[in-house]
């Protein structure tokens, strides 16, 4: 069977992100309207293309607040988008999550909060908590940047000095409902670490935060110590009735989108061999330092695979991501 290389490139990573689309993917798992307000708010680099396809299947009045970073923008009628930067906070992110937590605040039973989450939520709904400056918590976020430290790694510590991040937003959302859509970038898909998951319990302590300081030496102002050794930032805990209203559905991951790849090969006659979503990528200083990820296609079809995926790593006409 003859097969167009590029064609079937293209087709491969057309399906990859389509698994993922907002547009195709948020509809599907959008909640019932409420009796009461629906309130709209989240953050990651998808965040604004989520909010736009919220409004567009959405059959009644809404508001709301997202971030994404800069140059992500979606335009939408009723959700305000704000841009910030990505992956040490700034001024603009800190200044949308304090005005995110004003927002959920005094609801009620009958109200709905829609939280959408994507990949790079830690930084983009970033606000210091009490006792900690910005510019301190911004030297943290470089510093675990630098460190080596794994996503998971990092997250724990993030979830520990954010005002939003280890359940603190759906707290303070209650008693209004909170359903959360999460398009995860993490391996293994654990909400807690889908931007650093503002709306989930954290089983993770102050203790462990420290755990990754001390394992990774990383050098912290004083005020993240005290934060931590005095257990002020300790993070919403399994149980806590305030997260009792609070769902949340994992509606996109790598794994889904490396299925739907798989299919489209399977179709064109290819075997495809999927090596895994789960090799976790730590942070490193240098762009040069990064791991690169690989993708192998085994089967009858080998040596038309084999030319194809040395195509795409010349081919500059189609787009990759990066974390």
């Amino acid at each position: 069977m003859s097969i167009d290389p590029r064609g079937l490139l293209l087709d491969l990573f057309q399906a990859a992100v389509n698994a993922a689309a907002p547009a195709l993917c948020v509809p599907r798992h959008l909640p019932p309207r409420p009796k009461g307000r629906t309130i709209v708010v989240g953050g990651g680099k998808a965040a604004a293309a989520m909010a736009a396809a919220v409004e567009a299947h959405w059959d009644g009045p809404l508001t709301g607040l997202v971030v994404t970073r800069y140059g992500h923008t979606v335009p939408c009628k009723h959700i305000e988008v704000v841009e910030a930067s990505h992956p040490v906070p700034d001024e603009a992110g800190d200044h949308a999550a304090r005005r995110m937590l004003q927002l959920v605040t005094g609801l009620t039973q009958d109200d709905l909060v829609i939280v959408l989450l994507s990949g790079g939520g830690s930084a983009l709904l970033t606000s210091p908590l009490d006792g900690l400056s910005l510019r301190e918590l911004q030297h943290l976020n470089t510093q675990l940047l630098k460190s080596g430290a794994a996503i998971d790694e990092i997250n724990c510590v993030r979830r520990h000095v954010s005002a939003l991040a280890g359940g603190r937003l759906a707290a303070a959302c209650d008693p209004a409902r909170v359903v959360s859509l999460s398009i995860s970038d993490v391996p293994g898909d654990d909400p807690v670490n889908v931007a650093s998951g503002p709306t989930v319990a954290d089983s993770t302590s102050c203790a462990d935060a420290l755990a990754v300081l001390k394992r990774f030496a990383i050098d912290v102002p004083a005020s993240v110590m005290a934060l931590l050794t005095t257990g002020r930032g300790e993070s919403v805990k399994p149980g806590d009735p305030r997260l009792a209203g609070a769902d949340i559905s994992i509606i996109a991951t790598p794994q889904m989108s490396l299925e739907a790849s798989a299919e489209v090969a399977r179709r064109a006659g290819i075997a495809p061999h999927i090596l895994g979503d789960r090799s976790r990528r730590r942070a490193f200083s240098s762009p040069a330092a990064k791991p690169r990820s690989r993708f192998a296609i085994r089967g009858a079809a080998d040596a038309t695979a084999s030319s194809c995926w040395r195509w795409a790593s010349r081919c500059k006409t189609i787009p990759a991501f990066s974390r």
